[in-house]
């Protein structure tokens, strides 16, 4: 898969404005409560000028400290050093949430390194930056407090990655969408809960040591031809929730310990992840060695709970796995006595995935729901009664389970619509979908 294109941040990533408009009609204090530092959009650049030079009338008035600021850089060439000007005021007067966005191109704008003096800082996001080489910081540049990261098209080094986890001891979120490095991301902490790395390369994905982590998200990667992504799981004993990118041998890897999971591999209890209820998977059905991976991963987590298995579209058609190549897989410990809740996205009524459905209303004992969403390609009501009229008629091992068949509702085609709903620990399962 080739990288997609840089582009600013889409508005759904981006977190919200927690102000009103008439917080933002309000030229002096109190501010505090928060200020988007966003010019009206003027005909002219040089129209600009003033708007910025009022802007930084108002922060060295502001006694601090500030709530929530936004701050959105213009095409100016001046505007660089006064966003470093800016981020000086904020850092000696305090700050708890910040969102840096450069929205105009390029986006190899190498951010001002003076927002690591910010020591109260508790949220901050950066969109469509260079991230300042850490290497010459000194070792007292941390974030105490910091607990929310959101990187949104950033040109970051693994090196400066690491760097900012280590010298965010309480940090409980982060969130990353759209790299242009290769990285390696390494987990190392005792404080995050939360991963999400949505439409992003990275060579490796390692939980090494985080013993509060409770979800891992990778979703909508992409890969170098002559490369894949691993995600190796280690010790993570509180995680809850992983959604994974598509189960394909060549451009994604998962291990489990330090048992990489293919289609033959023995699964035992040292592959097997038992704190994981929520698991969502990406498969294409048509691709024959894809699909035949899903016994083992599935084996590898015994105690799910509610799966979401969303069906890829394939390049092209590599075989098609038919209900006995199920039967003959033996049993799949989660499908029998654990998974209530069964939401299948983009089903396009192939054979192979009517295949896996039947094995799944035959085996799954205690099976309460199935959620059905089409994907976009049926156009009557009649052509999607063909495809699953066949599933009414199958045997059921469990009372009477409600099926559900409803049409898409993710106009992006993902699991997730924003960093938001996959951080938000109060939603049971963050999915757009169901």
């Amino acid at each position: 898969r080739q990288p997609p294109p840089r582009r600013a941040p889409p508005a759904h990533r981006l977190p919200p404005a927690r102000q009103g408009r008439r917080a933002h009609r309000r030229a002096l204090p109190p501010l505090a409560r928060g200020l988007a530092l966003r010019p009206a959009r003027p005909r002219r650049r040089a129209d600009l000028a003033p708007a910025t030079y009022a802007l930084s009338r108002v922060l060295e008035a502001h006694p601090g400290p500030f709530r929530c600021v936004h701050l959105i850089k213009s095409c100016r060439e001046e505007f660089h050093g006064l966003l470093t000007r800016w981020i000086e005021l904020l850092a000696a007067k305090g700050i708890l949430e910040l969102v840096i966005l450069n929205s105009c191109c390029p986006f190899d704008v190498i951010l001002p390194c003076t927002f690591f003096g910010m020591a109260t800082l508790t949220r901050l996001h950066l969109g469509s930056w260079k991230f300042p080489d850490t290497a010459g910081l000194p070792r007292s540049a941390s974030f105490p407090k910091l607990r929310e990261l959101g990187l949104c098209n950033i040109l970051v080094e693994s090196r400066d990655l690491d760097f900012i986890l280590d010298r965010s001891p309480v940090l409980e979120t982060l969130s990353v969408e759209g790299n242009f490095f290769t990285l390696r991301l390494r987990l190392v902490s005792q404080s995050l809960r939360c991963v999400q790395i949505i439409g992003s390369f990275f060579e490796e994905i390692f939980v090494v040591n985080a013993p509060r982590l409770e979800r891992l998200i990778n979703l909508e990667g992409w890969t170098h031809d002559s490369s894949c992504t691993k995600v190796k799981i280690g010790h993570a004993p509180k995680l809850r929730l992983l959604a994974y990118s598509e189960l394909d041998p060549g451009n994604q890897v998962l291990e489990v310990g330090n048992t990489v999971i293919k289609a033959g591999t023995r699964v035992s209890p040292r592959t097997m992840v038992p704190s994981v209820r929520i698991l969502a998977l990406e498969v294409r059905f048509g691709v024959r060695n894809d699909a035949k991976i899903i016994p083992n991963v599935l084996r590898c987590f015994p105690n799910v709970e509610t799966l979401h298995i969303k069906s890829g579209k394939p390049d092209q058609s590599t075989g098609k796995l038919n209900l006995k190549f199920w039967h003959e897989s033996g049993t799949i410990e989660c499908i029998r006595s654990r998974i209530k809740l069964l939401v299948f996205h983009d089903f396009r009524g192939g054979r192979s995935e009517l295949a896996f459905l039947k094995y799944f209303f035959e085996s799954a004992l205690v099976l309460k729901e199935v959620s059905i969403r089409l994907s976009a390609g049926f156009t009557s009501a009649e052509e999607v009664h063909s495809k699953v009229a066949s599933l009414g008629s199958r045997k059921r091992a469990s009372e009477t389970p409600i099926v559900r068949v409803t049409g898409w509702s993710d106009p992006q085609g993902g699991f997730i619509q924003s960093f938001k709903r996959g951080s938000e620990f109060s939603l049971q399962g963050p999915f757009a979908n169901y």
